[in-house]
């Protein structure tokens, strides 16, 4: 099954996304989404927008350098090496986006930077799992952008400010169910900028595979429906590139995946107005 949520006429509704129509299941939270029923007719993809398919993960976390490839170019924007031990950060709840939506340039940073992702959604509640029994709790994967602002994530220890801006955690376009998917190390992820390749790798390559991931995350604390995991990204980041090339208003953020589709996403000048209440 590939579990989406979509907005079709100013009705935000959960649906089995098909090759050209969404399906309306008969659910209202995604932890019944995932085992919810089809109902009613088939809505044409051209009259829906795709939302992220959690509305607002509990929790949003991140692996960093979790490729070899990529561990080696941070070297040089934060002063790190291929770990040996799991290296986490959140997003915030408010850094959830849509995955064809506007990404913001923040106001405060000219360095903002693009980490092309599987992400894994969690569907059952997990605690002490160990890694053979990780896929348990997963609902399915999708593909997430971990967008980064570099100077704010290096003047934080933990890199949660650099991590954790407004609309910079877009993922989606549906939740595909690991049934769907023969060879889940084989899959390839593509990031490009503008049309230009800047990143490939492969599951596989992680340095801490998922299960090692979930096993690691729930012996600190329990995993909930809807929890959202950023496994890591490849090599290619703009950071890594001498100058840097980081992202400009206008620019559009492609991130692919074998069998799961893709996200794009546009760079877009912060408003930046205040807001209160």
């Amino acid at each position: 099954m590939k579990l989406c949520r979509v907005n079709h006429k100013g009705t935000k509704i959960f649906g089995t996304l098909l090759s050209d129509c969404v399906i309306p299941l008969g659910a209202e939270t995604f932890e019944a989404a995932v085992n919810a029923e089809e109902i009613g007719d088939p809505i044409p993809l051209s009259e829906v927008e795709f939302l992220s398919p959690v509305e607002r993960p509990g929790k949003i976390l991140g692996i960093g350098v979790n490729y070899a490839a990529h561990a080696a170019e941070s070297v040089s924007f934060v002063d790190t090496k291929k770990p040996d031990v799991q290296k986490w950060f959140n997003k915030q709840a408010t850094a959830v986006n849509g995955p064809y939506t506007d990404v913001h340039l923040p106001k405060v940073s000219r360095q903002l930077d693009y980490e092309g992702e599987l992400v894994v959604v969690i569907g059952k509640r997990g605690r002490h799992v160990p890694a053979e029994r990780a896929f348990e709790i997963v609902a399915g994967v999708c593909i997430g952008c971990d967008y980064s602002v570099r100077d704010w994530q290096r003047a934080s220890q933990t890199m949660i400010m650099g991590k954790g801006f407004d609309t910079h955690a877009p993922f989606g376009p549906a939740i595909v169910t690991l049934d769907e998917i023969a060879d889940l190390g084989a899959l390839e992820v593509r990031t490009y900028v503008n049309g230009e390749q800047r990143q490939t790798g492969h599951v596989r390559d992680m340095i801490h595979d998922i299960p090692a991931q979930i096993a690691h995350l729930t012996a600190a604390f329990t995993l909930e429906p809807g929890d959202v995991i950023f496994t890591g990204t490849p090599a290619g980041v703009g950071a890594g590139f001498d100058p840097p090339k980081w992202l400009v208003a206008g620019d559009r953020v492609r991130v692919e995946i074998d069998g799961l589709g893709h996200i794009e996403n546009q760079i877009v000048t912060e408003p930046g107005q205040t807001v209160i209440g």
